[in-house]
């Protein structure tokens, strides 16, 4: 049985409480994955995969459905902590070929930062992957620029939370997740056509 997902989408989310476990849970219900079964899986974007939004993907699942996740979390007890949890995506020009899809999460960075940093690593995979000059010496900046030039990795972006230990001290909790979805009921699609005509 081969299991190729035909869509995904980004999604993120905090929570707050006492317990980490139950922090993380009301971070997940926050990026509207909680009533799922999430497997988490590594970092390959599938080819002829489409980027759908968040409400149309969600709308194509039903609870307790088994779902594929690409996914980054933090978490911090600590009052005032800055945490992030980011998703980078790197999909190449020709759409028959995969792409990547990275995960990386950090202390004291921004959104902006951490982000950046996420996307810089997926498309660092997928330009060694496709032969694209790569240079780890050179800024994000400036690697964008040859890739670029290069016109094989068509597109980059990421997905990313951050946020600021609860200041007394409770469990806060960070995700940001790629949910791949592989079966789409043909009523539920039949549904959805038209949101996913380009």
């Amino acid at each position: 049985m081969v299991i190729l997902p035909r869509y995904v989408f980004l999604t993120k989310g905090v929570g707050i409480h006492r317990e980490r476990l139950a922090s993380f849970e009301a971070a997940l219900r926050d990026a509207g994955i909680a009533p799922y079964n999430l497997v988490r899986v590594s970092s390959i974007f599938p080819p002829y995969c489409r980027i759908i939004s968040r409400n149309r993907g969600l709308s194509l699942l039903n609870p307790g459905q088994v779902l594929f996740v690409v996914m980054s979390d933090n978490a911090t007890n600590e009052p005032h902590r800055l945490i992030s949890a980011s998703i980078g995506i790197a999909i190449p020009k020709d759409p028959s070929r995969y792409g990547y899809l990275s995960e990386y999460h950090s202390f004291g960075e921004r959104e902006d930062r951490a982000g950046d940093y996420a996307e810089d690593l997926a498309a660092q995979m997928l330009a060694t992957t496709l032969g694209v000059p790569f240079d780890p010496d050179l800024s994000y900046d400036k690697r964008k620029e040859i890739w670029k030039i290069a016109k094989e990795i068509v597109r980059t972006q990421n997905i990313t939370q951050t946020a600021i230990g609860n200041k007394h001290g409770l469990w806060t909790t960070v995700v940001a997740a790629a949910v791949l979805i592989t079966d789409v009921p043909e009523e539920k699609e039949n549904e959805s056509k038209t949101e996913f005509q380009d």
